[in-house]
């Protein structure tokens, strides 16, 4: 088994851990687990670094346990967060941790000989406990003191609106899931973001206590940007990795816009790449930064490891499309993605009769040019495209027929002006 620990020290993935992990990690085959909260209906970008620490271990020989908190989801997580969660109903949790457990199982291998994956959900032992066992078997062995000196209790009693007895609960409920794993499945390490030390800690306490055996934690850090900016949220939203929340087209070109202060960490943290591969691609954004080789493969790393191969080489042929690419098996749906950003112009459908209407007048009309002369003389020049292929002539006419799925038609002038034309 190789050093798997050193790779996590060298991708910068260990922000704390327990002492022996290594050992731990490096001489045997062991159960772990992470757990994903619950709270919306996809993961994003945020949850990647977890979730590919699941897969990084499991090809490093270990068996991976992915905990969907279904019971967990319906208290809340105060870990990091300033002010009291909303709490969601049973019906809206069930249905995200579905979700959540599809988008997890494309990352994991669950048909290994060896050291297959398991997804478990907390609902299934949390919500048939009651309040007197949890209270017996969970309760007794932690102290109020010891629970408000955690820094995710600390920071919310501080706040003048305080932190309510069922986020307060959170840490022990997190700390059952870990003996109710070591139990069931000897499972011996929990592994998460940083925030997430502290319940981590409280449930080997509880194990330490309930069992006198000794478990462990490694955290990973939270990602920030050069700038100290949120990683995964954009001017757009959050980058989500559900392709109906967030395209692939949009998902390659979050990673495709990475700067270079953070293309390497990310290609580090993110990417199942060598040592010596990342190591080129950094030589590369040293010499040749305006070349974004660097970039392109993170995207495509990315791309294709959340939404698959075929995913990948349809966005990559739409990426082309900027720079004169054919649009032919586009959808309307990848245009508006493409051109999301370009000046557009609305037509009504009628203006398309059987005749269609003059290229020139359409070219005025979306604003594109700055008289019909004008129009006539870019496209009398071969310098006037329609969906990028090459207009006619002055005489040229636009009808349903260069209309993609009955939506849009792109309009381009020169190399690189492009005018998105919408029926309506």
């Amino acid at each position: 088994m190789d050093n798997i620990f050193e790779d996590l020290k060298w991708r910068g993935l260990v922000f704390d851990s327990t002492e022996g992990v290594e050992e731990l990690l490096n001489t045997k085959s062991i159960s772990f687990y992470t757990g994903f909260d619950p709270t919306g209906d996809s993961l994003h970008v945020g949850s990647l670094v977890p979730i590919i620490g699941l897969a990084r271990l499991q090809k490093a020989g270990h068996k991976p346990i992915a905990l969907a908190g279904g019971g967990t989801g319906m208290i809340g997580d105060p870990s990091g967060k300033s002010q009291e969660r909303n709490l969601l109903t049973a019906e809206l949790v069930a249905h995200n941790v579905a979700c959540i457990k599809n988008q997890l199982a494309s990352f994991l291998d669950f048909d290994s000989k060896t050291n297959p994956a398991k997804i478990v959900n907390n609902a299934d032992w949390l919500a048939n406990m009651s309040i007197m066992d949890f209270l017996r078997d969970v309760g007794k062995h932690f102290t109020v003191n010891y629970m408000i000196a955690k820094e995710s209790v600390k920071s919310r009693i501080e706040r003048e609106d305080g932190i309510s007895y069922t986020e307060f609960s959170y840490m022990l409920l997190q700390g059952y899931d870990f003996l109710k794993l070591f139990n069931d499945h000897e499972c011996i390490l929990q592994t998460g973001g940083s925030d997430q030390w502290g319940n981590i800690t409280s449930g080997m306490e509880l194990i330490r206590r309930a069992t006198s055996k000794k478990t462990h934690g490694l955290v990973f850090p939270l990602i920030t940007k050069a700038d100290g900016t949120k990683f995964g949220k954009t001017e757009a939203g959050t980058i989500w990795l559900d392709p109906k929340k967030t395209s692939p087209y949009r998902f390659y070109q979050f990673w495709l816009n990475t700067g270079d202060s953070d293309v390497i960490k990310y290609l580090k943290y993110f990417t199942f790449l060598s040592h010596e591969e990342i190591q080129r691609l950094e030589n590369d954004v040293n010499e040749r930064p305006h070349e974004r080789v660097a970039q392109r493969k993170l995207a495509a790393e990315m791309t294709q490891l959340v939404h698959g191969l075929t995913a990948l080489q349809h966005v990559e042929k739409a990426s082309k499309v900027l720079f004169g690419g054919e649009l032919a098996g586009l959808t309307a749906k990848d245009i508006a993605d493409i051109f999301a950003d370009v000046p557009s112009y609305e037509i009504k459908r009628e203006q398309l009769s059987e005749q269609g209407i003059s290229l020139i007048d359409l070219m005025a009309a979306a604003g594109s040019v700055q008289s019909k002369g004008e129009a006539r003389r870019l496209i009398q020049g071969g310098g006037v495209y329609v969906n990028n292929q090459k207009t006619t002539g002055i005489e040229q006419k636009i009808s349903m027929d260069d209309v993609i799925e009955k939506q849009f038609m792109v309009l381009r002038k020169g190399r690189k002006n492009y005018y998105l034309v919408k029926l309506v």
